[in-house]
């Protein structure tokens, strides 16, 4: 232990230094940087600098739909080639039907249908044709080539977001899949997310149609005008398209100096041209509709035929409709239309007061915690504050290796790592401090520091990584980046205190030799050798605990949990007002939109208040329609007002998330479980578990009480609750395994009390550590993370106490006359221990 071989100590030093170095991008400008020296750096996420977060869904009925429309003028093509009578051809759900005529000619049939049948896959067909007693026949589209069709037009669809995304010059946008038929949208930066949304919400299917002559010619149908001036007066446009708008090769937005109005150009290819040209020659001085989505941009009259292959799109168009439409065009049209089913908008002022505060919390976290270590433990405190230092830099340098976004809760994380980090520290500090008072040498009370430390610190650790990869399993965005944060702190931690910190301690020891050991004794918040007999109160302790924790759930049915938007759906909407919000007029303004009951609450200062409105019927595009409603609305009311964030979550996703939050809390207790019992006994694993179980259902519990948002942040902090629940309980339960095979003959009472009150230090210890860096997260975190920072507070209280007063008094009820070995095992170890005393 007191040697680090010179390859050791460089590979030590050089992890270091790597870690520094790849950490200092994060703390100044790009361009002052050396570009000889391209270091990675992490990203701010939306909720630091501003920008929207969209989950768009592909409309999959409309992909089958089309699907079946096409095959309809299929089979009406191939049955009028054959020559083969029919009547009431038709598309259903997912087929296409029609009643035969001429009965003796099935086989003929079957034989012009078949191109239509077979799919993509040679073998594998699209369609089962059936053929009723009565002569209809049904094309089934199958089910693998209904798969095979929304998958395609999710492609597609990412393909064609990305490219209007990228025709609008968003910096770094991430558009990716997500799940079967989503399309993940992170847009930093954009002070306009509205515009977004329209550009990605609209179809963009461009076609050109003849007139009809008039209302109710067979082969027409009535379509109405894009022009909301004119939105009452149907046009009758011919079925047919003459011309297909995925035929365009280029659009833009230019100005008609002769009309002096804004206008759109378009060019086509080679085929779309000659076509075009056709069409233009024959129809002279008739009119020719543009159509897009369904509605009828312009219909200007045919004055000469087009040969040139371009054109021109007029419709009294500002500049920004004129460029959106020519990027829509340029881009392509969807497949199939597309919904927004969840999104959260950031202000970049509401994103830069989350940085200042962020920053403060986590300046005052450090400064407390690494003071608490100093008067703790004196010069070993120093080390481990060097070591803290360390795990820091490494866990930046780990962020900006993986490309990793830094969010709101990951600033949390940083801090909370922190707290969680020292633990180790704590252990080995209260290891070396106990073997020392047993008149151990400075050296071997280091080393059985170190050793003794070891297994308890890597059980805890674990423990917690397992709760943060469940965590990230199932959480979002900036849930995931709190999940990772806190991951990659404790993996460093391991290094810097195991390593890091017993590097200084040997260096140190090696200079000085000193005869003994003096910890710092500034501040000892639990007395050496204490002798408190806490299972003496085990019955009580139970009782109480049991009792809270029925209360807890009561509490849940009323007068119940506050959902917040992730899991009870709806829309939040966070403004800023000039002067002091004036609730009545706000409260009157948004209930003449007709959107349900409107909720008011002030957000911290005066001038901030949130507006919540329930979910929406009608489903995702309801609630999209009820956020564009109330921009507009407070656009329109409340001029001087800014909107700093907006929150809106649809049914289907509302549920989703909410059912992946129960399914964390589940997993996490199974997984806790299975890992105590193989790393113990089955009594420990069981007393782990029911503890951490009743400390969630308090927890939930003061959720209820305080009405704090229940949401996918609250399943974050009751995670990392149940990570320390299980982290102290490790800590006591190791030191009971450890008295076991110590003290073979000693009632398990009074093992456990002792194990107790050995472990109390580090237990306190800790706990003050978390508090401290938790703190500040309540005071200076800003409103976002207040409530994420106060639960953690009790939480760090809760699990503490539950250490004492329930894991132990279970664990003595199920592990009496069970902990014990036999007799006959019980002489062979007394003599190995004694053997190894000796040696």
């Amino acid at each position: 232990m007191l040697y680090f071989s010179k390859v050791k100590t460089t590979l030590i030093w050089a992890i270091c230094a790597l870690g520094v170095l790849m950490s200092i991008p994060n703390f100044v400008k790009p361009e002052a940087m050396p570009s000889w020296l391209p270091l990675p750096r992490t990203h701010l996420g939306l909720d630091l600098q501003g920008g929207a977060y969209l989950l768009l869904e592909v409309d999959s009925a409309s992909v089958t739909k089309e699907r079946l429309d096409g095959t309809v003028d299929g089979v009406r093509s191939a049955l009028r080639e054959a020559g083969i009578g029919y009547r009431n051809l038709g598309a259903g759900q997912t087929d296409v039907s029609f009643f035969l005529i001429d009965r003796g000619r099935e086989s003929a049939m079957r034989g012009a249908l078949r191109p239509l049948l077979d799919g993509a896959t040679p073998g594998v067909r699209d369609f089962d044709l059936e053929i009723t007693p009565e002569h209809q026949v049904r094309l089934t589209l199958s089910e693998g080539a209904i798969r095979a069709a929304q998958s395609r037009a999710v492609e597609q669809s990412v393909e064609i977001v990305r490219r209007r995304i990228d025709e609008t010059g968003v910096n770094e946008p991430v558009v990716a899949r997500q799940g079967q038929n989503r399309i993940l949208v992170q847009l930093p930066g954009i002070d306009d997310p509205g515009r977004i949304k329209r550009l990605l919400g609209q179809t963009a299917k461009m076609s050109f149609h003849l007139l009809a002559e008039e209302p109710g010619t067979p082969g027409s149908r009535l379509l109405p005008s894009a022009d909301p001036a004119l939105a009452a007066q149907k046009m009758p446009v011919r079925t047919k398209i003459e011309v297909d708008g995925a035929r365009l090769r280029d659009a833009a937005a230019t100005m008609d100096s002769r009309a002096g109005e804004w206008v759109v150009t378009f060019a086509f290819d080679s085929v779309g041209a000659k076509r075009f040209a056709d069409i233009t020659s024959r129809n002279v001085g008739r009119p020719f509709a543009i159509v897009l989505d369904g509605k009828v941009i312009s219909a200007p009259v045919i004055r000469e035929p087009i040969t040139g292959g371009q054109g021109q799109i007029s419709g009294n168009f500002s500049a920004q409709s004129a460029h959106d439409l020519a990027v829509l065009l340029r881009a392509g049209a969807l497949p199939a239309p597309l919904t927004v089913v969840e999104e959260r908008t950031v202000g970049p002022d509401l994103g830069a007061d989350a940085i200042r505060a962020g920053l403060i919390a986590c300046v005052v976290g450090f400064v407390l915690v690494v003071g608490f270590m100093a008067v703790s433990y004196g010069l070993f405190g120093l080390f481990a504050n060097i070591a803290l230092l360390f795990n820091l830099a490494l866990t930046l340098a780990a962020l900006s290796a993986l490309g990793a976004t830094l969010t709101l809760p990951g600033i949390a994380g940083i801090l909370l790592t922190l707290g969680m980090s020292v633990d180790a520290n704590i252990l080995i500090n209260e290891r070396i401090r106990e073997e020392a008072r047993k008149g151990a040498s400075p050296s071997a009370a280091m080393e059985a520091g170190f050793r003794r430390a070891f297994s308890t610190i890597v059980d805890s650790n674990l423990t917690t990584l397992i709760k943060m990869l469940l965590l990230y399993a199932v959480g979002t965005g900036t849930v995931k980046g709190f999940a990772v944060t806190i991951s990659l702190g404790i993996i460093t931690s391991m290094f810097t205190a195991t390593i890091v910190a017993r590097w200084l301690m040997v260096a140190w020891f090696r200079a000085k030799r000193p005869k003994v050991l003096l910890l710092s004794r500034l501040l000892r918040l639990v007395p050496d050798e204490t002798r408190i007999p806490f299972m003496k109160g085990r019955n009580v302790g139970l009782i109480v605990s049991l009792i809270l924790s029925l209360a807890s759930v009561g509490l849940v049915f009323s007068p119940g949990l506050n959902y917040g938007v992730d899991f009870a759906g709806g829309t939040v909407v966070e403004i800023r007002t000039e002067g002091p919000a004036d609730f009545p007029a706000l409260r009157n303004s948004m209930g003449q939109l007709g959107l349900g009951q409107v909720s008011l609450q002030q957000f911290g200062a005066p001038t901030d208040l949130l507006i919540r409105f329930e979910r929406q019927p009608g489903g995702d595009p309801a609630q999209q329609r009820a956020v564009s409603l109330i921009e507009q609305k407070l656009a329109a009311d409340f001029p001087d007002a800014s909107i700093r964030r907006v929150e809106s979550v649809g049914a289907s996703v509302s549920a989703e998330l909410f059912q992946s939050g129960m399914l964390a809390l589940a997993l996490a207790a199974m997984a806790m479980l299975i890992y105590i019992t193989i790393r113990f006994e089955w009594q420990f694993g069981v007393g782990a578990v029911v503890t951490m179980i009743l400390d969630v259902t308090k927890t939930v519990g003061f959720f209820a009480l305080t009405g704090m948002q229940f949401n996918l942040t609250a399943i974050a902090a009751i995670l990392t609750i149940m990570g320390y629940s299980i982290n102290d309980k490790v800590v006591v339960y190791d030191r009971v395994r450890e008295n076991l095979r110590r003290y073979r003959r000693m009632p398990l009472r009074e093992l456990i009390d002792l194990s107790i009150n050995e472990t109390m230090s580090r237990t306190v210890g800790t706990s003050v550590a978390l508090f401290l860096a938790t703190v500040p997260l309540a005071l200076f975190g800003g409103e976002a993370i207040r409530e994420f920072a106060l639960v953690l507070l009790f939480g760090v209280v809760l699990a503490t106490s539950s250490s004492i007063f329930i894991a132990a008094p279970i664990l003595l009820f199920l592990g009496e006359h069970r902990l014990r070995r036999s007799p006959e095992s019980e002489n062979i170890d007394v003599k190995q221990s004694s053997s190894e005393e000796t040696s």
